[in-house]
């Protein structure tokens, strides 16, 4: 067992590529992810899994085709699945993503946006 806790802002200065989640922590099947994100993200569904977004600092707007919401620091939002979104950060903005182990950043899509799984940090 580690006895470290997981310091969020030492994580974050890691690294400063946009659009690709670095894994800080696992529960059960759930990977607890950090990521820096800026300008627009791809159309995308994740089919069999809900995925929730937690702003630590900026402002996040998730587009859906029915409308959006925008999350600042502290708040949260959970998309559920199958639900089409769209991620959107005019300026940096820094966030976890809680999702199961193995779930695509793009969905079912694939493109320049899409990162490797499993990237620990």
């Amino acid at each position: 067992m580690n006895l470290i806790a997981i310091n969020l802002r030492e994580k974050l200065g890691r690294f400063d590529e946009h659009w690709q989640p670095k894994v800080i922590a696992e529960m059960n099947d759930y990977q607890f992810k950090l990521v820096k994100l800026q300008g627009d993200f791809v159309w995308h569904q994740h089919e069999d899994t809900d995925e929730t977004f937690l702003v630590i600092e900026g402002e996040l707007r998730i587009d859906f085709r029915e409308g959006a919401v925008v999350l600042g620091p502290g708040e949260m939002f959970v998309v559920p699945k199958g639900v089409e979104h769209k991620p959107f950060a005019e300026h940096e903005v820094k966030l976890m993503l809680i999702e199961p182990r193995g779930v695509r950043n793009t969905g079912g899509e694939s493109g320049e946006r899409t990162a490797q799984n499993d990237v620990w940090i």
